[in-house]
């Protein structure tokens, strides 16, 4: 969706999985053991903030130099690997005008989707979950400019969100021309969560059985003109 707005480039036609440029830098090493599905957010040594070792100059240069090739045209640069969830600060570090548009989705559904690679009870694959966002709450509070979505949200009302996301890059809205469907209703949820699961599930509008609760969005932006028309966005479209 972000790629498809106006002024924004994007890795395409790579000879990686999903155009992911985490595969096409040289700057920070990634081999198969990084970037797991329910390993790298928990992992330590994959959390880069400002101040580690790779938070220097010439890591900057070579990832705009090893990314330089796949990358069309355009004021933005749209960048999607996984493993960002644990890069921002840094990320922000090496380039400070950047911004994050993060996504999130019920952990159940999360649990489910990722069962097909980890083999791991579903409590397991939720306290992970519980685990990684808890120190993606901590990241969001060094961060700039950043947007939380939930995924579920994103697919109920996409016009909102893509007018919002060209809000927050300051850049021309376009409507949504593709479908969008909702995954989470490809998977069954049988067994609840435990009860203190329940509860750190909550801070971010997630209960039992796939369900919502309270709406759950973070917005933060340095410009308030940009933020107001995030918000004007959101607000015209859902009504």
């Amino acid at each position: 969706m972000i790629a498809g707005l106006h002024d924004v480039a994007a890795i395409s036609d790579a000879p990686v999985p999903e155009n992911e440029g985490v595969y096409l830098q040289g700057a920070i090493p990634h081999t198969a053991l990084h970037g797991r599905p329910m390993h790298f957010a928990t992992d330590p040594r994959q959390h880069l903030a400002e101040g580690c070792r790779w938070d220097r100059l010439e890591t900057r240069q070579r990832i705009e130099a090893d990314w330089a090739p796949w990358f069309g045209k355009g004021r933005w640069r749209v960048e999607k690997s996984p493993v960002n969830l644990t890069r921002m600060r840094l990320y922000q570090q090496l380039f400070p005008l950047s911004q994050f548009v993060v996504v999130i989705r019920h952990p159940q559904a999360v649990a489910a989707a990722v069962s097909k690679w980890v083999d791991a009870p579903q409590a397991v694959l939720i306290d992970h979950w519980i685990a990684a966002h808890r120190q993606l709450r901590k990241d969001l509070d060094r961060l700039h400019a950043v947007m939380v979505l939930r995924y579920e949200d994103l697919v109920r009302a996409p016009q909102a969100h893509l007018s919002a996301l060209a809000a927050f890059l300051d850049v021309e809205d376009r409507s949504v021309d593709y479908d969008i469907r909702d995954g989470n209703r490809d998977y069954a949820y049988p067994v609840d969560p435990n009860p203190s699961q329940l509860q750190a599930m909550a801070e971010w509008g997630y209960g039992p059985g796939g369900t919502l609760t309270v709406p759950s969005r973070l917005l933060r932006h340095p410009l308030r003109r940009v933020a107001e028309r995030v918000e004007a966005a959101f607000s015209q479209a859902t009504g």
